[in-house]
């Protein structure tokens, strides 16, 4: 038995000053949301050349037994180091198993101990050993020395301000706000980066001068210097690359997938509290439910269900439930629901987001139902191939390479005609930016995920044209040292795998996973990820594209790998997004919202944007040449900034 470390964390190093305990409590006590069972600080006063605190807080929610042996912040006895931790790594017996090889005792039978203890044996290269989701800190007692690491995927957020005083890390951006320790500024790059995807892009946030730490990575902070560090990443085994290339042994390979799913679902059930599973009755959280019902395990499921028939998936839910005899849950959502409920997910966003309010329903009526932790297909669409974008995006790659060689003034010509004569829409808007070429998008697939133009954004900044927001950029999308640097992962990769892989590193981490996590978390849900558990994640994307595209089959990798445990009528019925009826709500019960929004617009309420383009956006909306996702995003902004930035806080 485990003893789970699923919370909010908060930690505070003072260099030549004191941690004030009052920030330290006041900081954790903001995280008591995502972990309401236990609670823990302390202050580590170092003495020596230089004068060093640290001070640790911990919120922590039950999963399996609370246990005083599990109390955080955790110290090693042996070496006087302390850890705060968030998460779960769900190979740790296999860990403890090694230590124990090796000599290590433990007091617990805790993962945070292994945690602890793995770092005491291996230091850094620790976080190669753990299987899981977590963020969690270590102040090494010996070395004086903080290190500070993320799991592979990014499941898990960890934020972080340094200066030369204070170094600040936490589980959510607003922890760390409430220190009045940062300046409540607006960061160019993190709005930037909001209005072209609907999310802040990591390692960017909507705070000037807070950062993420990115998914794979850890920092050091020693003698005042603070170290960034990249242990892993998608597509950077060459062992794996070179056996998936040679495409030898597919049935082999597809066994192994099969095997690594299962291992997934079966590491990720382990729990003392009830557990269910999200399902929306599509393929990927279909195959959750086939794998427990494999495995003698009857799940229970949660499923919206819209009062507006065109937006509901009962059908589809109730029959994967009545297939594999679950305990099943629907949550019906009206418009009179979704109203009165609106103010308090908003509030839940610890950043802006277009999404994710879906999420907040779901994990609200499952904590109601008494479920602590759920299931969910997330990964499924990006790791396996389930968007319309690995078409798409392959076929504009093509497109690209020919039309590019074309004069830029022929190019230029095309575009401005398509734009003056087409009909005004977002399809036509993104076509023409297509035809620009790398003046607006650095590839297509930021296009296709675009939400707004750059030259929209440049209006709704106030520019006449994309304008330079931070250093090295071009005014395209996609340009930035991070997005490119994720671009340049993807060179050796086939098309499809290209597409897979930006898929996992911006719209899965910057949009799903965060919302996944502050949705959940705001009602102590703890919300697990089988289908994107890194070596899974390693091996699918290690195997050529085109095993993960079929004109027959969706998801032909995935559904292969599940060996006919899903039905045909799963698997081939027609594929929708999971979507709220936000284009009538917009239109009827919002509309003196979103009007009242623009007045605060007006007024200032977010730094740095143009109210008048802000209000021709919500015009093109209303006169139907825009879709509902970019009003509802710059209503979200707004509220988020009123909320956060307004005048009299810190």
């Amino acid at each position: 038995m485990s003893y789970s470390a699923m919370c909010g964390i908060f930690g505070i190093l003072a260099r030549g000053a004191a941690v004030d305990p009052g920030i330290l409590e006041r900081a954790t006590r903001s995280l008591a949301h995502r972990g309401p069972d236990d609670e823990g600080t302390v202050i580590v006063r170092e003495r020596g050349s230089e004068k060093v605190e640290i001070g640790l807080g911990n919120r922590r929610l039950a999963i399996l037994d609370l246990s005083p042996l599990g109390h955080q912040p955790m110290q090693d006895p042996e070496t006087g180091n302390w850890i705060v931790h968030n998460g779960e790594i769900y190979n740790f017996r296999e860990v403890r198993a090694k230590l124990e090889r090796a000599g290590v005792s433990f007091r617990s039978q805790s993962d945070t101990e292994v945690v602890l203890k793995a770092y005491r044996q291996w230091g850094e290269r620790c976080v190669a050993e753990f299987r899981g989701m977590f963020a969690f800190a270590i102040w090494d007692a010996v070395g004086k020395r903080l290190f500070v690491a993320r799991d592979p995927m990014g499941i898990k957020p960890l934020y972080y301000f340094h200066s030369e005083r204070h170094v600040l890390f936490a589980s959510e951006l607003r922890t760390l706000l409430e220190t009045g320790l940062i300046p409540r500024k607006l960061d160019a790059q993190g709005l930037e980066t909001y209005l072209a995807f609907g999310s802040v892009y990591e390692p960017a946030t909507l705070i000037e001068g807070v950062r993420m730490l990115r998914p794979g990575s850890y920092f050091t902070w020693e003698h005042g210097e603070l170290k960034e560090t990249e242990y892993w990443d998608l597509g950077q085994d060459e062992a794996l690359q070179h056996a998936g290339a040679n495409g030898s042994g597919r049935r082999a390979l597809e066994e192994k997938i099969h095997g690594l799913i299962e291992e997934s679902v079966r590491m990720q059930l382990v729990s003392d509290v009830p557990v269910g599973i999200f399902l929306s009755g599509g393929i990927d959280s279909s195959a959750l439910v086939a794998i427990l019902r494999a495995n003698q395990v009857r799940a229970s499921t949660f499923s919206i269900v819209f009062r507006e028939a065109e937006f509901s998936e009962a059908e589809h839910s109730r029959a994967v439930a009545q297939a594999f005899e679950t305990d099943h849950h629907e949550i019906t959502v009206s418009e009179e629901d979704f109203f009165s409920t609106l103010p308090e997910a908003i509030a839940a966003m610890d950043q802006p987001t277009m999404d994710g309010v879906n999420t907040y329903f779901v994990s609200k009526e499952a904590c109601a139902a008494g479920v602590k932790v759920a299931l969910s297909g997330l990964g499924g669409d990006e790791v396996f191939g389930g968007y319309s974008n690995f078409k798409s995006v392959p076929r504009m790659e093509r497109f690209k390479s020919g039309w590019d060689t074309l004069p830029k003034g022929l190019r230029g010509a095309v575009a401005s005609g398509l734009t003056n004569l087409g009909v005004a829409s977002d399809r036509n808007r993104k076509l023409a930016t297509l035809l620009q070429g790398e003046e607006q998008f650095a590839h297509p697939y930021f296009m296709a995920r675009a939400l707004f133009t750059a030259e929209q954004i440049a209006s709704l900044r106030g520019e006449t044209a994309p304008g330079d927001l931070e250093a090295g950029r071009n005014g395209a999308i996609g340009v930035d040292d991070e997005l490119g640097r994720r671009l340049e992962r993807t060179q050796g990769m086939d098309a499809i795998n290209r597409v897979s892989y930006l898929e996992q590193r911006c719209y899965m981490l910057n949009t799903l996973l965060r919302d996944s996590d502050m949705m959940s978390m705001a009602h102590g849900l703890e919300v697990r990820v089988p289908l994107i558990d890194h070596l899974l994640a390693e091996q699918t994307l290690a195997l050529p594209g085109s095993w993960k595209l079929d004109p027959q089959t969706p998801k032909p990798l995935l559904v292969s790998a599940l060996q006919g445990k899903l039905p045909d009528s799963i698997v081939h019925r027609p594929k929708r997004g999971f979507t709220m009826p936000f284009d009538r709500w917009l239109r009827e019960g919002l509309h003196q919202e979103i009007e009242r929004s623009l007045e605060r617009v007006q007024a200032g309420a977010v730094p740095g944007l143009n109210a008048r383009a802000t209000r021709e956006v919500w015009l093109d909306f209303l006169k139907g040449s825009t879709s509902w996702t970019r009003p509802w995003s710059l209503f979200v902004l707004e509220r988020w900034c009123s909320r956060h930035l307004s005048a009299g806080k810190n």
